[in-house]
């Protein structure tokens, strides 16, 4: 697959500085995601270590894991979503990290990859998508989110207000490296309709 010449990493990641201080704010929607969650954390027996891609500055998907008894780490490319983060969280282990580069030092039983994954340049997708499925525990759970269409696509837009990059492999591709994974789709949902935004839960099962 060509490389991408549309925005790098580290533009993203310049571009969620400036963002930072909103998601840390009082007018973040914190509720984005919860629901979901919640319906992910249905299949896990019992609580072990999670972790929390792009887990940004609001810290609501760490509060909400802690709650249920998790060990959590937070991953985030953004330096000044991190430094935020630990404001709210100083007792969190943050990775500092582009996804790409970034190896877990060990598996989880619940990943959250919430808004995250589809800032990761079309190239790699695919391979990112491995990784984190691979860093899955026995039985783990992984709650993404991703483009919903049938063929890989990547855009660039300034939606939030600053420059920002979205890709997808594709849900055929996705479902395809999913299963080769060793794991199953528990849910998967259009759940912003007519927007094509796609929530999966998958579990693994080796």
């Amino acid at each position: 697959m060509p490389e991408s010449k549309l925005m790098s990493p580290a533009e993203v990641a310049q571009s969620y500085d400036v963002l930072a201080p909103q998601w840390a704010g009082p007018d973040f929607h914190r509720e984005n995601g919860m629901s979901q969650h919640l319906r992910a954390l249905q299949f896990i027996a019992q609580p072990g270590k999670a972790l929390d891609v792009g887990s940004g500055s609001s810290g609501r998907f760490i509060d909400l894991l802690m709650e249920r008894g998790f060990e959590v780490e937070g991953l985030d490319i953004s330096a000044e979503m991190i430094r935020l983060a630990l404001q709210r969280h100083p007792q969190i282990v943050f990775h500092h990290a582009d996804l790409v580069e970034w190896t877990p030092p060990h598996d989880y039983d619940f990943i959250s990859a919430w808004d995250s994954v589809w800032h990761v340049p079309l190239a790699s997708q695919e391979a990112v998508w491995t990784k984190l499925t691979h860093a899955l525990a026995p039985s783990g759970v992984m709650l993404l989110t991703t483009g919903g269409l049938d063929v890989p696509g990547e855009v660039q837009n300034a939606h939030m207000g600053v420059p920002m990059y979205h890709a997808t492999p594709g849900l055929p591709a996705l479902c395809h490296l999913i299963a080769e994974a060793g794991c199953v789709i528990r849910h998967l949902e259009y759940d912003q309709w007519p927007e094509k935004h796609v929530v999966v839960v998958v579990q693994r099962m080796r």
